[in-house]
């Protein structure tokens, strides 16, 4: 099953798009840029969600939904917001198809609207629009609402899970009544999304502050999470964005403070998405295909029955059972695998899948009462009694799970540099990494940065140190230290 597959070394974008296409994660849609995401790659998000959804519910966050459809008018009303996401909207302007003898099917020129709807690109205008109903009273805040849901970005460049037209994500959207309860928010929302990348896919990330250029459209600050990847390219993994009042005031979002003042209100916006899935398969993908955290895996364990006769199949089945239901009451996410291909096939196809555990059972394990383990990412094969294996896989998924951490922490702090001119500078991004260097805080610096190199400040790391340093570019005392690279 892994063989044919593309040298990562060589072409990791083609090594990339066979892992989704072979791993049953995803396919392209009929519609150029679209994603049709396959059950196996469903159950990765499933349980992606599920985790943060319970991280955000526990936070007092609660779910709603809010419409597809947009008024043009509303994103007018934010200046910024409306610039920044104008050439990304998907918009509609009819109602209906009509038959057409000569033409087949065309759109009915009748159905014409009267104002365009745009299809969501993001919902903070939409989203406002209704907290203006909603709030009246210091009383009515905080506000702690979030949605998952899918959106729409006309993209040009499309990859899949990495960039598409259409993606499915969460969205928060708060309403406080202070600009440090904003502040605090979107702060306890990004440490959510830190632990949801290291905690649960094994991706170790740099938490920091989004330079002006990079922020959100309508933001008055963003937040971010940043990963390397692989090939030593960086992904915005997780977003979070302070808004400030600017929401607020385009919708005319006002309440009464407890000495009877009126005030606009402070939001912020916060998301993740499926780009998440595309993050965990560059993070710890191999020449075999994928390698999943345990702890986000749909299948944890994957059984692979060896037989020969249909007599050994009943045996093994009769074998197998109390083991099987040992492990499923013990909340292992299981799957025996009893097609009729070869042991060397289902090998191949679990690895690819990324499966971080692998049960082989034959008919001498059964005269023996025993079972063979085999990581993932490793070629030992453990022997251990049948009657006392529970204990060792659950060991096993533990200390899968932070091998890939700490391989990708590794890898990422490897290849993570800090230069002494311009010339170095250039000579690592062109090989691919992270450079930390510092930065004079000029915008026309980092723009010409980014117009030679195609580098980019991916953030202000939290951790900066920018004391003693020069700026990379200008020479200049350095107003911060920052991560530059290149990225998805």
């Amino acid at each position: 099953m892994s063989k044919g597959l593309p040298d990562r070394s060589n072409d990791f974008s083609a090594w990339y798009t066979q892992v989704v296409n072979r791993a049953g994660l995803a396919d392209h849609g009929p519609v150029k840029g679209t994603m049709v995401i396959k059950p196996y790659g469903y159950q990765l998000w499933e349980n992606i969600r599920d985790v943060f959804d319970k991280m955000i519910k526990e936070t007092g966050h609660v779910n709603a939904y809010f419409p597809l459809f947009i008024p043009k008018s509303f994103l007018a009303k934010e200046a910024e917001h409306v610039e920044g996401f104008a050439k990304e909207c998907a918009v509609v302007t009819h109602t209906r198809l009509k038959s057409d003898p000569e033409k087949g099917i065309v759109v009915d020129p009748e159905s014409e609207l009267e104002e365009e709807i745009i299809v969501r690109p993001t919902s903070e205008t939409v989203i406002w629009s209704m907290y203006k109903k909603w709030i009246q009273s210091y009383r009515d805040l905080p506000v702690l609402i979030n949605q998952w849901a899918n959106v729409v970005r006309w993209e040009m460049r499309t990859r899949l899970f990495l960039r598409t037209s259409e993606f499915l994500w969460q969205e928060g959207h708060t309403a406080h009544a202070t600009s440090e309860e904003a502040e605090k928010e979107t702060l306890d929302i990004l440490e959510l999304y830190r632990q949801l990348a290291e905690d649960y896919l094994a991706i170790p990330v740099i938490t920091g502050l989004k330079t002006d250029s990079e922020k959100f459209a309508g933001a008055e600050r963003t937040y971010c999470i940043e990963a390397m990847m692989g090939d030593k390219r960086a992904l915005q993994a997780g977003t979070s964005h302070n808004l400030g009042q600017n929401f607020a005031k385009a919708f005319d979002v006002t309440f009464q403070t407890q000495d009877n003042k009126e005030e606009l209100v402070w939001a912020t916006s916060w998301g993740v998405s499926t780009r998440l899935i595309g993050a965990i398969i560059l993070t710890h993908g191999d020449d075999k295909g994928l390698r999943l955290p345990p702890k986000i895996a749909p299948i944890q364990l994957v059984i692979i029955p060896i037989t020969k006769s249909e007599d050994q199949v009943n045996e093994l089945k009769a074998y197998l059972e109390p083991i099987t239901k040992n492990l499923k009451e013990s909340g292992i996410r299981m799957h025996e695998d009893w097609t009729n291909n070869s042991p060397g096939f289902k090998f191949n196809e679990w690895e690819m899948k990324g499966v971080p555990l692998r049960m082989e059972v034959g008919p001498r394990d059964v005269k023996e009462q025993k079972v063979v383990l085999v990581k993932r990412d490793g070629k030992e094969k453990l022997f251990m009694s049948k009657n006392n294996i529970l204990d060792p896989i659950q060991k096993l998924l533990k200390d899968i799970q932070s091998d890939l951490f700490d391989r990708a922490r590794d890898f990422r702090d490897s290849n993570t540099h800090r230069v002494k001119d311009y010339n170095e500078f250039k000579s690592v991004i062109s090989r691919g990494g992270f450079v930390r260097c510092g930065w004079n805080g000029n915008p026309e610096t980092e723009a010409s940065i980014k117009e030679e190199t195609k580098a980019t400040i991916r953030c202000i790391p939290f951790n900066e140190e920018p004391k003693g340093l020069s700026c990379i570019f200008s020479g200049e005392e350095a107003k911060h230290e920052v991560v530059f690279a290149k990225a998805y």
